[in-house]
């Protein structure tokens, strides 16, 4: 058979997951079936041994296995313009728009952040992520704005993601949120994981939900509505949306999370911006922060709950 070798390591949001679901996750192309039988025949291997179905990642886990080449999809690279905050040799950090997803996915291989990147780099991405998200170390959903670290070369994506374990990444955002909050600032300390019932969310869940924290403080109150600043001292899905929902302050958008609340000003999702990143550069060892300018929906916004 005409295979590809495939070699990779695990990300935050992978650990503690099941081999074979999160294979299937990472590696869209390929059916969860298919992958099912390289486990059950000894195919698949961490840290050079072959592991079982009900296997669980751990980040410092090494992942090797074989597909048909023929399943590889092929990521075209694209001429879409870039919003670039900082670049060298070893990564840049762009301001991903709104509306933009960061990596291809089955029936969405163009138009991505990827198919960007893959253009404006001429192809000169990390490797460790795979065919569907060269240079992708961490990432930002759909609809939320801000600052993204795409990585050159493998060197420079293992350090981005041992800083990212070891929670040495400043990441700020700017949020808008339902309800006037009354405290300046605080901190919400609990466990996400995947929804018990809806597996498109995530949800504070105590049995099985991951360790994580946000610190938030409050820039602006108006009629209704809070102005924050979110500081991630974790990096899990849907992080900040799940936190402030589950204290009762949702993010004004965010559809998926609000419950029953009207969402209003016909917004196209959550009013979410990763706006500060800082992190110690990998060949430099110079701290280097950058703010991605807030979006003009996003100022909008604020006018108009300033005169509201």
């Amino acid at each position: 058979m005409n295979v590809n070798e495939v070699v990779f390591e695990v990300s935050p949001e992978m650990e503690g997951e099941r081999i074979d679901k999160c294979i299937s996750s990472y590696l869209s192309a390929v059916s969860r079936n298919y992958i099912q039988k390289l486990i059950k025949n000894d195919g698949v291997f961490v840290n050079d041994k072959a592991v079982k179905a009900n296997y669980k990642f751990k980040l410092e886990d090494r992942i090797r296995f074989e597909i048909p080449k023929s399943e590889e999809p092929d990521i075209p690279a694209q001429d879409i313009p870039l919003d670039i905050l900082y670049e060298d040799k070893d990564l840049l950090i762009v301001n991903k728009p709104k509306n933009m997803v960061v990596h291809p996915a089955p029936g969405h291989y163009e138009g991505t952040l990827v198919n960007a990147v893959l253009y404006h780099c001429r192809g000169d991405l990390s490797g460790i992520n795979g065919v569907l998200r060269p240079g992708i170390v961490h990432r930002i959903d759909k609809d939320t704005t801000g600052s993204l670290i795409v990585c050159k070369n493998d060197r420079t994506h293992n350090a981005i993601a041992q800083l990212l374990k070891t929670h040495d990444i400043t990441r700020k955002y700017r949020a808008i949120v339902f309800g006037s909050i009354k405290e300046d600032e605080g901190t919400i300390s609990a466990p996400i994981g995947r929804h018990s019932t809806d597996r498109k969310k995530m949800a504070v869940n105590e049995r099985t939900g991951k360790h994580a924290v946000t610190h938030y403080r409050v820039l602006e109150r108006f009629n209704g509505y809070t102005y924050i600043e979110c500081r991630l001292e974790t990096g899990r899905t849907h992080q900040i949306r799940v936190h402030m929902a589950s204290i009762g302050h949702p993010l004004v958008g965010d559809t998926l999370y609000s419950g029953n609340r009207k969402i209003p000003f016909k917004l196209e999702g959550q009013a979410l911006h990763a706006m500060t990143i800082g992190f110690v550069h990998p060949s430099t060892n110079a701290y280097i922060e950058l703010d991605a300018p807030i979006p003009q929906y996003f100022t909008n916004l604020l006018e108009i709950l300033r005169t509201k």
